[in-house]
């Protein structure tokens, strides 16, 4: 079954159908196959956190001396004689380019090399690395005695952890998508 509704021909016929109701599962000749596949699939998607982390590159930005945050004469010889160095705070991005593969983490960090395919698996109607993206953006509360009283979520604490997992997620997107485009065109 997992197999099947994976298969991109059965979410084209059945695309209005799946958006109410689970339509039929054909059965097909090749059974064995199938079953494969979806058991592939299953242990993919299932076990996402446990799988090899896709090489990936990763750009870090150097900071220039006319990057380092302006300050007062003052602030500025003591920082000199004191060998301290102030630099920008990264602001947090999440942004995908996937025109030229890059994931755009932070003002400092950008990963690089995602394949194309990894963006061709989709959960619904967003890739599974456009998923990441949304879910680990900073959201402020609305409600102000929310952000007094409990530790919100700042991205700049998870960072290291979000590349590590979209890493992940891009070498299950591209695996999966091997599975699927071996599927024939079936009905």
């Amino acid at each position: 079954t997992y197999g099947v509704v994976h298969s991109p021909q059965y979410r084209k016929k059945y695309e209005q159908n799946l958006k109410r109701e689970f339509p039929r599962l054909p059965f097909y000749a090749d059974f064995a196959q199938w079953r494969d596949w979806g058991k592939e699939l299953m242990d993919l998607h299932i076990n996402y956190e446990t799988q090899d982390a896709f090489a990936l590159g990763r750009k870090d930005l150097d900071l220039t001396p006319k990057q380092k945050v302006k300050q007062d004469d003052f602030f500025a010889d003591l920082a000199e004689m004191e060998k301290e160095t102030f630099t920008v705070k990264p602001k947090t991005k999440l942004r995908a380019d996937k025109t030229n593969g890059t994931i755009e983490i932070d003002s400092h960090t950008t990963l690089t090399g995602v394949p194309a395919l990894a963006w061709e698996y989709k959960l619904g109607n967003r890739s599974a690395l456009e998923w990441i993206l949304d879910q680990y953006k900073e959201k402020k509360p609305s409600d102000a005695t929310i952000a007094e009283r409990f530790n919100t979520y700042k991205f700049e604490d998870y960072k290291e952890q979000v590349i590590d997992l979209l890493r992940r997620v891009c070498n299950v997107s591209v695996k999966t998508m091997d599975i699927v485009n071996q599927m024939p065109n079936a009905d």
